[in-house]
């Protein structure tokens, strides 16, 4: 099927197409989600995810075809069949293909070639605490430096490496570290960084420089080793010092912190810095089959209960696996989470192995205080219950399953070293007044919150919270429950959302821990997409070139079951290309 032809009026001189970037958009995208992104997306904004498309197309043709010409020349480079042509850093790059790659594996798999090569040459090394947490660092005395070069070329040259030299702003492309003359310009450089790229065997994800590891070359100064830029710890040890083994969490805030030594390094470098998370988080979803007979049974079961219409929505039970790449993105962006809980109607996803490691099911019967009040069917009495899972640590993160992490995050981007978390307020505001029946259960909870933080602490809150991980401590969720008794009592007891609800772990934890010292605002990148409006395709498009969000939402408020083939057609490429590496929690 071809896309509809607008009239006339309908599309913009600027916006006339040409043939070549129409045939790259029909041969990527299938007939079927063309026909979606037709009847759901402007002709604007259609035109600009056919430029996007058509630009990704090219890329790509342009790595294979110098892939072919480097294959002919250069056969060794691509031996041994985990070795394919990827494009990044504008250019074609060798790289691994790893079934199982995520940014931490990347990140050590850098290191482990660096200080591999320099133990295989005898040349003294030690682990540095660098500027960022993806990448890492290594010191080197500048007296080694001949022979550094040596091993690291042999190691480029072994498994096609790449190496530049770091700049504080604009990051120079990588050359080839298995071409001599390469190293041949950086004679004097006083950091470089290595980097061997690597990819997923379907080459959605490739993962390069920002994962690289550096080589500092520290200069002799009397009896001193002396940084050749600052870091955060030391700028000078004693040459003699003997290295001292630590705990990898120390350079990265990647890895959970545990008493493990692995790392070698000098005892400046060896001990905790005072913004270091060493508390264990672990993450809470909420989540529901809408699909599934034996729930709609149940549910339909309750009779004479009044609701507010917006409370039986299908856009709140429909599934589109949202929690499958929800999970994906856990595992890939935040490997220092402890344990997963999903909290369910005794339902389990078809795809989940809820016997594997860091993860548990955890049936609504387990957490709420007064079985009388289930079966349940209004998230916030569900999430008032959060607290009671037994086991979950003080600190936590809730998600809901149409919440993804697009960049690596750290547990520092959600509570502060000393126990404190972080909330981030939206610029949406909770609507002035008193609940009343034209209210959405939504805004009612708002409103219910503001009464009870006005009447506690004498303010007024206005603002509505972005639709992100929230970060919530236990002790608090237990003092809320006490202290609002009543009111949450009769959140827990209604069966779907109502007039009277509070939101508790979406904003009256973060308002009443800020008001107790226990909170601050906080700030990540974030956006938000309504699946039902017609530009999410061209903005899931953006996403995915760009990845540079910290978190993404893709909320669905209007939805029908009508809707859901078509959503599904758009959806499903983009969160399997964003989230291509398969979780360990999924069956298979």
């Amino acid at each position: 099927m071809t896309d509809p032809k607008p009239t006339p009026s309908e599309t913009p001189r600027a916006l006339a197409e040409p043939s070549g970037l129409v045939e790259v958009y029909r041969r990527v995208l299938s007939p079927q989600t063309r026909r979606a992104i037709a009847t759901k997306v402007s002709p604007k904004a259609r035109h600009q995810l056919k430029q996007w498309v058509a630009r990704a197309s090219a890329d790509t043709t342009v790595a294979g075809r110098r892939g072919e010409r480097m294959a002919r020349r250069q056969p060794q480079l691509l031996a041994g069949g985990d070795r394919v042509v990827v494009t990044a850093d504008r250019a074609p790059r060798i790289a691994q293909v790893d079934a199982d790659l995520t940014p931490l594996r990347a990140r050590a798999g850098n290191l482990t070639a660096v200080t591999a090569a320099l133990d295989e040459a005898g040349v003294a090394y030690f682990r540095v605490r660098g500027r960022t947490d993806c990448a890492s660092v290594v010191a080197v005395d500048d007296a080694d430096r001949k022979r550094a070069y040596a091993a690291l070329a042999a190691a480029c040259a072994r498994v096609p490496g790449y190496v530049t030299v770091p700049r504080a702003h604009a990051e120079r492309p990588p050359s080839a570290g298995f071409e001599s003359r390469t190293w041949d310009r950086l004679t004097d450089a006083p950091v470089i960084r290595l980097t061997w790229y690597r990819t997923d065997p379907r080459r959605r994800l490739v993962l390069g420089q920002a994962h690289g590891c550096e080589v500092e070359f520290w200069t002799r100064q009397d009896d001193e080793l002396v940084a050749p830029r600052p870091n955060p710890v030391a700028e000078r040890v004693q040459v003699s010092a003997p290295p001292v083994l630590t705990s990898e969490s120390l350079f990265t805030g990647l890895v959970p912190y545990t008493g493990a030594t692995t790392a070698r390094t000098r005892q400046e470098f060896a001990g905790r810095q005072p913004d270091d998370v060493a508390f264990p988080v672990d993450v809470v979803y909420t989540w529901v089959d809408g699909a599934d007979p034996e729930w709609l049974r149940r549910r339909a079961a309750i009779t004479g209960v009044p609701y507010h219409a917006e409370a039986a929505s299908a856009a709140r039970f429909l599934s589109r696996d949202e929690l499958r790449y929800s999970l994906r993105s856990l595992h890939l962006f935040a490997p220092w989470v402890r344990q997963v809980y999903l909290v369910t109607d005794d339902q389990v996803p078809e795809w989940l192995e809820p016997s594997a490691p860091g993860i548990r099911v955890v049936s609504h019967r387990e957490i709420f205080a007064d079985p009388a009040v289930l079966p349940t069917y209004n998230s916030h009495a569900i999430e008032s219950q959060l607290h009671h899972i037994d086991g979950l640590s003080e600190h936590f993160l809730y998600l809901n399953d149409d919440v993804f992490l697009g960049t690596e995050v750290l547990p520092r981007d959600f509570f502060l070293a000393n126990g404190i978390s972080r909330f981030f307020p939206s610029p949406a505001l909770v609507p002035p007044g008193a609940p009343t029946a034209e209210d959405i259960p939504s805004s009612a909870a708002g409103k219910n919150n503001r009464a009870l933080i006005a009447e506690r602490f004498g303010t007024v809150l206005t603002r509505k919270m972005k639709h992100m991980p929230h970060a919530l401590r236990r002790s608090v969720l237990y003092e809320i429950e006490e202290t609002f008794a009543a009111s949450h009592r009769v959140t827990a007891g209604s069966r779907f959302r109502s007039m009277s609800d509070i939101s508790i772990a979406s904003s009256l934890h973060h308002y009443y821990a800020f008001h107790t010292g226990r909170a601050v605002p906080g700030d990540l990148r974030y956006t938000i997409a309504e699946l039902s409006h017609p530009d999410t395709p061209a903005r899931l498009a953006h996403l995915l070139a760009r990845r540079d969000r910290h978190v993404f939402c893709l909320n669905d408020a209007f939805s029908t079951e009508e809707d859901l083939a078509a959503q599904l057609s758009v959806l499903t490429p983009f969160l399997d290309t964003y989230f291509p590496v398969p979780s360990p929690w999924e069956k298979g």
